[in-house]
């Protein structure tokens, strides 16, 4: 032990030996020098456990009591422990009042236990759920409305509403029958139809009620069927006489494009007799040459008559006597006299030819009725027909028609005609689906240029 003590005295002698305290204010001298007026360095290097440790102990309290211990009272703290109270004894004659049935109390699961939320803090009040849009707004203009109802004044919106709503009143609203009526009307509850007894004009400006649909819109552009049922005589064994009218038709409508042809013609071609010649050509330049030498010999002739007439020369009107105009007055009373017997006489006559006017108003309401009727033929006849929907108008298909030596005696030997998807085609521009249209032509807009490779030019 003697020893041992030698040793550390020894060893505390040597110049290079630093003791525990020496060690400790060495690190204290060499500690960095922090300025706190400053507010970088006030979280950084300051302790705050003991701020943490104090919210976090209020933190707790207010999840497990509800509040600070400091701030509850000592009834909600502790209790008087008194003992297992005794239940009250109930005879079999007297239930339980509020008992519904025997057996233990319901408890919740444990489940639901284990969701529920042990905090006996209140969650956060939602402020979005309490906002509205507009709030200052509504709320100034309900303000502007109790000042003006206090005052008596009703606005002009909320008058009309019930103008609209005494008027609609005054009629008899048919009263609302008892469910237990055999009588009542059926109602299909799965109905497109919805049964609506609200306001026609509350349900038109909500958008509930459907738009009128314009009967226009209704009505079909025409009324021919999309699929035409070609006639008997397009059979692919046809009775003979079918077969001859099916070709009489297409005969008419290849006349018709012939006739149109030729009219065409007639009215671009040139007739040689109105031709040009050398005579005709002489005749135009010199006409109208000679009778202008005639005029200037005339006019060269002096007129013996108008030398006799002074020069500026104004005839002046006599003036009538007083006795012309009582003759002239005098003429036109009569005139109007004569005018009206004469019109008095044409209604006596009138009389006698009562039976010649009926029959002429008869006659004038037989044609009227007869036009009519023609116009309303017409124009069911135009419902038929295609109409002008562009710029082309519509070219009716060609008549698929087999001639008497191309008719075939069955289905297998028989040659299909025509395509489908143009038969279609044609068949919704006549129905007015579709304006009738062309093909459109491709025009390449530069010109090709064709260059000869080397290669080629070495073969050939």
């Amino acid at each position: 032990m003697a020893s041992a003590r030698r040793l550390k005295r020894v060893a505390t002698s040597q110049p290079g030996f630093v003791s525990l305290k020496a060690s400790s204010d060495l690190t204290n001298s060499r500690r960095k020098r922090l300025n706190k007026n400053k507010k970088k360095n006030w979280n950084k290097h300051s302790d705050i456990n003991d701020v943490e440790d104090f919210l976090e102990d209020v933190r707790l309290q207010e999840r497990t009591t509800g509040g600070l211990l400091t701030e509850k009272e000592d009834e909600s703290l502790f209790f008087l422990d008194v003992g297992q109270q005794k239940k009250p004894t109930q005879t079999a004659e007297e239930p339980e009042e509020g008992k519904k049935r025997k057996g233990k109390s319901i408890r919740p699961l444990r489940i639901d236990l284990i969701l529920q939320s042990d905090s006996l803090i209140a969650p956060p009040k939602d402020v979005l759920a309490y906002q509205k849009p507009n709030a200052k707004k509504l709320r100034r203009i309900a303000q502007k409305a109790e000042q003006l109802a206090a005052k008596g004044v009703v606005p002009r919106r909320q008058k009309r509403l019930l103008n609209r709503l005494t008027v609609e009143g005054l009629a008899k609203k048919p009263g609302s029958e008892a469910n237990n009526n055999p009588d009542r009307d059926y109602y299909d509850l799965w109905g497109q139809e919805s049964k609506s007894t609200a306001d026609p004009w509350y349900l038109q400006q909500t958008g509930k009620k459907r738009v009128k649909r314009p009967e226009k819109m209704n009505e079909k552009p025409s009324v021919l069927p999309a699929v035409e049922v070609i006639a008997p005589g397009g059979s692919y064994n046809p009775d003979f006489f079918s077969h001859q009218a099916l070709l009489q038709e297409a005969h008419d409508v290849e006349v018709k494009k012939h006739k149109e042809e030729g009219k065409i013609e007639r009215q671009l071609a040139v007739n040689r007799e109105d031709t040009a010649t050398e005579e005709t050509v002489f005749q135009e330049q010199v006409e109208g040459l000679l009778e202008e030498e005639v005029e200037d010999e005339e006019e060269r002739v002096p007129n013996e008559e108008d030398d006799d007439v002074p020069v500026g020369a104004i005839s002046i009107a006599d003036k009538k006597t007083e006795k012309q105009r009582k003759r002239e007055r005098t003429e036109k009373l009569k005139e109007q006299q004569r005018l009206t017997e004469r019109r008095q006489t044409g209604q006596r006559q009138q009389l006698f030819q009562l039976r010649s006017i009926k029959a002429n108003i008869k006659q004038q309401e037989q044609m009227t009725r007869e036009r009519r009727k023609q116009r309303k033929a017409n124009q069911e006849a135009q419902k038929a027909m295609p109409r002008r929907l562009g710029r082309l108008k519509f070219q009716a298909q060609d008549l698929e028609v087999q001639l008497s030596d191309e008719l075939a005696g069955s289905l297998r030997q028989l040659k299909p005609e025509g395509s489908v998807l143009k038969d279609r085609f044609k068949s919704l521009q006549k129905r007015n689906l579709i304006e009738p249209r062309e093909r459109a032509k491709f025009k390449r807009r530069y010109r090709v240029k064709y260059a000869e490779k080397r290669a080629f030019r070495e073969i050939t």
